[in-house]
């Protein structure tokens, strides 16, 4: 708990005057503090063991570094037993995420969790106090007669949305989301400070191992990185958030340590985008949201189920499309072949196999360059975790 009291104190000193400039924006400022008080608050799932922040972890890159027996894999619920089926995802940059859409060429783009559920933040931040295995309130009432046993939040929510607020469960319930959402568009969030970011204003140098990195990181000739990790149209782009937001299928096999703990078994198959409400074509069965590179080199583990432990193992996994190296094909972290896609439809061949093979040189040189992109305040834990 201290932590996140020193968490939140950080969090006011990096917003508050830029929020509070504005008369225009002191409502939007009182609804990023009600939202941040609400984010740290334990008491907002049916155990009173879980905020926000479990799970998103400000220390972490919003993520959730907890063990859980499961190398971090997955989150346990409110109860402290029930367990997940996929990683996490960090929500540092989420803000940033376009709504839930299909794009001109018929792609589905963006929106919030990994199958894209929900169409932006304010939706998103409904799900988890409802979520049996998260925390796991059985309906809106009982999360907002929750919310009312504290005088300040009744006192700051009818400020907020005015005196008739709690007489809708709908709309107090809304009125929640949205300022869990106002906490979560601000800086504190994406604060665009990272090694890369200076270097972009002339403030940091890059080394020789970093410059080859970024050269090939931006390369269509040498990589085929920047095919899904590049929002922006050129390279040095500000306010680059290293996700195009679209669905793949790059074959990421089973965690089976995963399944073998939360009890579903290997004969489920999490069907990724499918997986959605709003999708019914099979042709997106095991595609998820292309995620953000932000703090990339602390938020382990990885892929959707976090299958993979080191970051160096995820570009190992993509050079296996485009080589015939024995070697390649083995997984570095278990020293056996690399698993079955747990989809083998709809696997994204083309842009998998659209990059030469890469050497141990030029492979290194990548993980130098996702690693420039940390946030400042996590740059002594990534050293740490080198």
């Amino acid at each position: 708990m201290l932590k996140y009291c020193a968490i939140f104190f950080l969090y006011a000193g990096l917003i508050g005057n830029a929020l509070a400039a504005d008369v225009a924006d002191l409502r939007l400022s009182k609804m990023a503090d009600l939202g941040a008080a609400l984010f740290f608050d334990v008491n907002l799932s049916q155990e009173r063991t879980q905020s926000c922040a479990t799970c998103h972890d400000p220390a972490r890159a919003f993520t959730d570094w907890r063990d859980s027996g499961v190398s971090a894999a997955a989150s346990l619920g409110g109860d402290l037993i029930s367990l997940g089926d996929r990683n996490a995802p960090t929500i540092s940059y989420a803000a940033l995420t376009p709504e839930f859409h299909t794009n001109a060429e018929g792609e589905y783009v963006g929106g919030m969790f990994l199958d894209g559920r929900e169409a932006n933040l304010v939706s998103q931040a409904g799900g988890p106090p409802l979520n049996p295995i998260e925390m796991a309130f059985p309906n809106k009432q009982a999360v907002i007669a929750r919310l009312l046993e504290s005088q300040t939040y009744e006192m700051a929510f009818k400020d907020l949305f005015g005196e008739e607020i709690f007489t809708d469960i709908d709309a107090a319930y809304q009125a929640m989301t949205e300022s869990v959402a106002a906490f979560e568009q601000t800086e504190f969030f994406s604060p665009f400070d990272s090694k890369y970011d200076r270097f972009l204003r002339g403030e940091y140098e890059l080394s020789r191992e970093e410059e080859l990195g970024m050269t090939l990181f931006f390369s269509e000739q040498f990589t085929n990185c920047n095919q899904c990790h590049q929002l922006n149209t050129l390279p040095g782009s500000e306010r680059e958030t290293f996700s195009n937001y679209l669905y793949h299928n790059i074959g990421v096999p089973v965690n089976s340590v995963l399944r073998e703990a939360n009890g579903l078994g290997l004969e489920y198959i999490d069907k990724g985008l499918l997986e959605n409400p709003q999708i019914s074509d099979p042709l997106q069965a095991g595609k998820f949201k292309v995620p953000t590179l932000r703090n990339v080199a602390i938020t382990a583990p990885y892929m959707h189920n976090g299958v993979f432990q080191d970051l160096k193992s995820v570009v190992l996994f993509y050079n296996k499309f485009n080589t015939r190296s024995s070697s390649a094909q083995v997984n570095p972290e278990t020293g056996e072949i690399w698993g079955e896609p747990e989809v083998a439809e709809n696997i994204s061949i083309i842009e998998l196999e659209s990059a030469p093979a890469l050497d141990e040189r030029r492979i290194n040189a990548l993980v130098a360059f996702m690693r420039l992109l940390t946030d400042s305040r996590y740059e002594s834990l990534a050293e740490s975790l080198n």
